[in-house]
């Protein structure tokens, strides 16, 4: 099971909500599968039932749902969906749109300020979530662009995961096979996280970034550690983006198959304008405690 973040999660239904409230829409109600396969697929099997319009929807497991988002198709329902594409749907035959943040801009984020941080001819490695996951697929393909056409000096290894429990192990097993790694790019904070729980086990001390941010990352990168940076999601102007995508689908609009929202680079310099924007609430006192602990202090 994926770690979800709901503060994320909440923001992208409240950018939705926002919206389709503004063009006199009303949302009756959010079904959370949770991340699990099965109440996912009984989730659309009820709103089906109910006819609506059009479902705003992040699918869980690309092969396991197809059959019932193809089912959506037929039945005529609008469909837009979140960060992913399950096997063989067609746009615009079988879903209306497919919104995701810049997930290779937040990769090119990552990667810039990881080159910045490593030596001339440095080696870095790649902890990659090793299944057809369009957003970070699109991350780590960003990084390997990035550095292959801006800092050919660099050599890239890659290490694969599936289960995201198991991280810590995996980049701890990697990272003692290959002392060549002077630094990291982690696909997500929580896999970050994961990977300098194992790095601090071990002794070792090289520059990480990643993609999203969640109070833990934000803490790391203000206190100005290895958590160098993070190319980060911005989810209540990514909902905002899925509501109008699904009215033009409602009106009969064409809308483009691929929409990104443009990515946030968040340093230990704006950590905590970032928070803001990200969250649209004040940072936390413990993130704001980092910031005032640490050298340089943050903004």
């Amino acid at each position: 099971m994926q770690t979800v973040n709901l503060d994320w999660a909440q923001l992208q239904i409240q950018g939705i909500t926002d919206t389709l409230k503004k063009y006199g829409v009303t949302v009756t109600g959010v079904a959370s599968a949770e991340y699990q396969v099965d109440k996912q697929i009984a989730d659309i099997e009820n709103t089906i039932q109910q006819h609506p319009d059009g479902i705003i929807s992040i699918p869980v497991d690309f092969t396991a749902t197809a059959p019932t988002y193809k089912k959506i198709a037929k039945a005529g329902i609008k469909l837009v969906l979140m960060d992913s594409i399950p096997t063989g749907l067609k746009h615009p035959e079988e879903y209306a749109s497919m919104i995701s943040a810049d997930s290779q801009g937040n990769g090119q984020i990552a990667a810039q300020i990881l080159a910045s941080c490593v030596a001339q001819g440095a080696t870095i490695g790649l902890v990659n979530f090793g299944v057809d996951y369009f957003s970070t697929n699109e991350r780590t393909k960003g990084v390997r662009e990035w550095m292959q056409k801006n800092r050919p000096d660099i050599k890239m290894k890659q290490v694969d995961f599936t289960d995201p429990p198991k991280v810590s192990q995996i980049a701890g097993d990697f990272l003692t096979g290959n002392p060549d790694i002077k630094g990291l790019f982690a696909v997500w904070d929580q896999p970050a996280l994961d990977t300098l729980s194992s790095m601090r086990a071990q002794g070792i001390d090289i520059p990480v970034t990643t993609v999203d941010l969640g109070l833990q990352s934000a803490i790391e990168i203000a206190k100005g550690g290895p958590l160098k940076a993070t190319g980060s999601q911005r989810p209540y102007d990514q909902g905002v983006a899925e509501a109008m995508a699904m009215m033009n689908a409602l009106l009969g609009k064409e809308t483009p198959g691929w929409i990104g929202v443009q990515s946030l680079p968040v340093t230990q310099s704006n950590v905590l304008e970032s928070y803001k924007t990200v969250f649209k609430k004040e940072p936390p006192p413990e993130l704001t405690d980092a910031c005032n602990k640490a050298k340089p202090a943050c903004n």
